[in-house]
């Protein structure tokens, strides 16, 4: 008989009320490939449907599952080995696994922190766990499967890496049907996600996801990538559509020719992308806008030259300036991403950083997070080799919490500069003006976002002196405006 896979994604941690989020495309890809080569399979996503860990008990409880595969990020860590042993407490006899970029490079303490975890996934999860299912569908031992910590006689086993996939177009289109449809409403709107590539040619300090999917940039065919939105469009009446590549224009080329794809089967459709400021040219923007590209989310980091050449970016203040310049001339609404209290900042470099997000004149504040230092980034081995970690509680690490501190910004001055930036930025008379000159719906929306973000500050101010992770202006991630 062949194997029951259930596919978890755990809930937040207490305390933490994030944006609501897209449906896990990493679960769906998994299903997807599962589904592909007929195995029984199902999903559980915490997040989306709001499950405690009752529920997901209960729920666990009707079914038999054969392996239970849990996601995580850093943040969800700590619920995922909970998950996991509720799992081994409900069916002794299933395997656990769980995956995800922080357990890529945390293998080896998770496994000494859960008992009832017998596996870990490292980095690209869709064959290795399609192996292991296969394996254990055989009856025969999975100790040795490439891609995967595991326990093998008391000890824990670190196999080889797994080979990244090369041909991304062989992969299905991840599933989506197990997911309730109103969990596709974000902000109001029904936001179908899609990635499109893989890794990154950029080596920033801080980024996890380079390091678990690879410095080798590896793409899917534009052809592929409009056959998902074309489906998407048809069987769901899909009309807004979030890319959620690191940076989408890596390869100009490409995106050129999915935008020239998408005019081509005459598809009526918004979406919004993330992307560097060095990686587009105003040629390319003109045509996004022509395909539907309403929002570009662009990883500025700093206004400070110092800030941006100690995390290694690549970029400069100018070539921030010239992008969103050429954005805004050809009708796309350009977004700041920022990280504040990389090591090396200073109070006035973090100064300096907010004094530059104003003077791009976006229409709303972006993402502004505080510097997380995740394991298996430099960052991390930086700061903690210089005894600047505070705090290692993996439930903290929400964008939102200072995590570090150095000898040139406390995390009072941090998050006392934090704690200004909305009603800074929001209550500008220059933006005011601005706002209300637009007039229409356009003013409105913007006049009520930024009252919203005054209220949300003042709350945070007075409860707990610090702003919440589910605060607005730095999570609104791809919004489609």
């Amino acid at each position: 008989m062949k194997p029951l896979v259930i596919l978890v994604n755990p809930p937040y941690p207490a305390g933490s009320f994030l944006h609501p989020p897209f449906p896990s495309l990493g679960l769906g890809y998994l299903a997807a490939v599962l589904e592909k080569n007929n195995y029984s399979v199902d999903v559980i996503d915490c997040q989306t449907i709001k499950f405690t860990y009752e529920d997901f008990r209960n729920e666990i409880g009707k079914r038999k599952p054969d392996v239970v595969g849990i996601t995580s990020t850093i943040l969800t860590y700590k619920p995922a080995l909970r998950i996991a042993k509720i799992a081994k407490e409900m069916h002794p006899k299933c395997i656990t696994v769980v995956g995800g970029p922080h357990v890529s490079f945390w293998d080896r303490e998770a496994l000494q922190e859960c008992q009832q975890l017998d596996v870990v996934v490292r980095k690209e999860g869709e064959y290795t766990l399609l192996e292991l299912v296969q394996r254990l569908h055989l009856g025969k031992d999975y100790y040795d499967v490439l891609g995967t910590t595991c326990r093998k006689n008391k000890e824990i086993a670190r196999n080889p890496d797994r080979p990244f996939i090369e041909n991304l177009d062989e992969l299905p289109f991840p599933d989506r049907h197990f997911w309730p449809i109103e969990c596709l409403q974000k902000y109001g709107t029904m936001v179908f996600s899609l990635v499109t590539s893989r890794g990154c040619v950029q080596w920033c300090n801080f980024c996890i996801e380079v390091r678990a999917h690879g410095r080798k940039y590896r793409v899917r065919s534009p052809g592929n990538v409009v056959d998902e939105l074309e489906f998407l469009y048809k069987t769901y009446d899909a009309k807004y559509f979030a890319f959620l590549d690191d940076a989408f224009t890596i390869d100009q080329r490409r995106a050129m020719e999915i935008c020239e794809e998408i005019k081509k089967r005459k598809l009526e459709l918004k979406w919004a992308c993330e992307t560097r400021v060095d990686m587009v040219t105003k040629g390319l923007l003109t045509k996004m806008k022509e395909a539907g590209c309403v929002d570009i989310w662009f990883g500025i980091e700093s206004g400070s030259k110092k800030v941006l050449e100690a995390i290694k970016k690549g970029i400069t203040p100018e070539q921030t300036m010239r992008a969103f310049k050429w954005a805004k001339e050809v009708g796309i609404k350009p977004n700041p991403n920022v990280i504040l209290g990389v090591p090396g900042e200073t109070r006035e470099t973090a100064l300096e950083t907010i004094r530059f997000v104003e003077k791009l004149i976006p229409d709303y504040l972006g993402c502004y997070t505080l510097a997380t230092p995740y394991p298996g980034t430099p960052m991390y081995d930086d700061v903690r080799e210089k005894g600047w970690l505070k705090v290692t509680d993996f439930d903290k690490y929400d964008n939102a919490t200072p995590i570090f501190e150095t000898p040139m910004l406390s995390t009072k001055e941090l998050m006392e500069i934090y704690d200004q930036i909305p009603q800074r930025f929001y209550f500008r008379p220059i933006y005011i003006l601005r706002m209300f000159s637009k007039g229409g719906l356009s003013g409105l929306r913007a006049t009520r976002t930024a009252f919203g973000y005054f209220i949300i500050a003042i709350r945070s101010k007075l409860s707990r002196n610090k702003l919440p992770p589910d605060r607005s202006y730095s999570n609104a991630h791809l919004r489609i405006n």
